[in-house]
């Protein structure tokens, strides 16, 4: 852990559709790789080399700035056993840690529960984008979820705090007699009002936030823009989570999936960049990560659904450079056409809540696993 003072913070980012991992980290040496794609492929003189066999995709220029610098940390044919091609059951799996059966707690929630055992704070965590991410969701843990930082708010048109308590009082009352009475009522004004409070301290953030830093005008950018602006305002949030869609890319990905990674690399660097500038980059770690990755041989427009993917941390605290072995690209090593796995990425949870975070991961993770040394 590094030697700062300050509390650590940790900022999630999902890459959403399952991101290529062979064009995002290229085995651009091993011909495999070539031969599988003659239509996705990137050209072997186009790739950021990192050594004589691996390099960045030539969109993340600004990643292999911050790698060369020593700032990124990038993990290997990150999965877990017998791995599910399915988005919507490989995400839950990554956001319960639960590959055997279907959870019902967020990794995040219980990190946040345990941050904040007695939710004295109602922004330990807070995402920003539509709903609240399965990862971070916990009965009793409240987590404030943002669309657009300068119009968040709850009950906005009723100005009186009075008042608004009130209107949350009526609308548990609404619900109470449909899913009963006494602790789910409770429950649910407890959460009103905490995203009532939530909300009202929020409202702040943007009126203390000054940068020199312009960010690019796409998604990803304004959330990690908005993040910063809740970080620097130091209201005590210590998990930040956010997404970048568009990743299933079974077709156009020459051109789609380069614009993903460009615009990821832009403002991952202009969050860094950001940070740095108001002193507050020391105690920051990103994590990057999607579902799984795609399969080895392209169908001729893009890649279909595959398994063992790459993860990246990113950060001041992170010890960069490389992680666990490239998966082998060999017809026989192969799991039903795709790379396999050979880091658990709740290993690599774990040592985010408890090299970063300073937290017993087991609880958090369901278990013990070989936590890689990267912070």
């Amino acid at each position: 852990m590094t030697s700062t003072t300050k509390d650590p913070i940790l900022v999630v980012i999902q890459l959403t559709g399952g991101n290529d991992y062979l064009n995002t980290v290229i085995p651009y040496a091993d011909g495999r790789y070539h031969d599988s794609r003659p239509t996705v492929g990137v050209p072997a003189s186009d790739v950021l080399a990192i050594d004589d066999r691996f390099g960045f995709n030539p969109a993340l220029a600004e990643i292999k700035t911050l790698y060369d610098a020593g700032r990124v940390a990038v993990i290997n044919g990150i999965g877990y056993p017998t791995p599910n091609r399915s988005h919507f059951r490989s995400m839950d799996i990554w956001h319960t840690c639960e590959p055997e059966k279907v959870g019902t707690e967020g990794w995040l929630g219980r990190v946040i529960r345990d941050l904040d055992p007695h939710a004295e704070n109602v922004l330990t965590g807070v995402n920003f984008g539509r709903g609240l991410p399965r990862a971070m969701a916990l009965t009793g843990v409240p987590v404030a979820s943002v669309a657009v930082l300068e119009t968040y708010g709850v009950l906005t048109g009723i100005t009186g705090e009075p008042e608004r308590s009130q209107a949350l009082d009526i609308f548990a009352r609404m619900y109470s007699p449909t899913v009963g009475l006494g602790a789910t009522m409770d429950y649910l004004g407890q959460t009103g009002l905490d995203a009532l409070k939530g909300a009202d301290i929020l409202k702040a953030a943007p009126d203390r936030y000054a940068s020199s830093v312009e960010y690019a005008d796409t998604g990803i950018a304004r959330n990690l823009q908005g993040i910063a602006k809740v970080l620097t305002a130091n209201l005590g949030t210590r998990v930040f989570y956010t997404q970048q869609g568009g990743y299933d890319t079974h077709a156009s990905e020459e051109t789609v999936h380069p614009k993903l990674l460009a615009d990821l690399s832009r403002a991952v660097s202009d969050f860094y960049a950001d940070l740095r500038e108001h002193n507050a980059a020391d105690n920051v770690v990103m994590f990057a990560f999607t579902e799984f990755g795609r399969r080895v041989k392209d169908n001729g427009s893009g890649t279909d659904h595959g398994s063992g993917g790459v993860a990246f941390a990113i950060g001041d605290p992170v010890s960069g450079g490389i992680y666990g072995e490239y998966p082998s690209l060999a017809e026989a090593d192969l799991v039903e056409g795709d790379l396999a796995f050979n880091t658990d990425f709740r290993g690599v949870y774990g040592t985010l809540v408890e090299q970063w975070l300073g937290l017993d991961a087991n609880p958090v993770v369901g278990g013990s696993f070989e936590q890689p040394q990267f912070v």
